[in-house]
């Protein structure tokens, strides 16, 4: 994945809609469009390696956010945290970056490991502790047959 090409991608291509935010804020939430909808529309296969992700990263996004994608295939996002526009678009672009970026990223392979011998034998020590003290609860024949 090319994390500056998708950056620049997704800042060329992404669609920017201005709205009235909700909210406390007083007369500002009446006056000013500060709410930002950020889409940007995923590209079809074979168009993925323009905007920075390969053909697999591509596909990972699009299974891993799936519900977040409209029907017209465009991950939605909106900002509306702050009572500036400016900051609201950067923070809408950062969003969309940072969760694509995340989808993209394949995670590593587990290598499987196996316990080591002290850990075997200590399982295996709490074990016996635990079945000793449920003994103990018992009758004391059954104390007999722990030891």
């Amino acid at each position: 994945m090319n994390a500056l090409l998708l950056r620049q991608s997704i800042h060329s291509f992404a669609e920017a809609t201005f709205s009235r935010s909700g909210g406390p804020g007083g007369q500002n939430v009446n006056k000013v469009n500060s709410k930002v909808t950020l889409k940007w529309r995923l590209p079809a296969s074979g168009e993925g390696e323009s905007t920075g992700l390969l053909e697999t990263e591509l596909k990972r996004v699009k299974t891993l956010l799936a519900n977040r994608i409209s029907a017209n295939g465009e991950i939605v996002i909106t900002s509306d945290e702050e009572r500036s526009q400016k900051v609201n678009l950067e923070r809408a672009y950062f969003r969309m970056n940072a969760l694509i970026a995340s989808a993209a990223r394949l995670p590593k392979k587990r290598h499987p490991t196996k316990p080591s011998k002290a850990a075997k034998e200590k399982r295996l020590e709490s074990k016996k502790k635990q079945s000793i003290k449920k003994a103990e609860r018992g009758a004391i024949n059954a104390l007999k047959e722990c030891r």
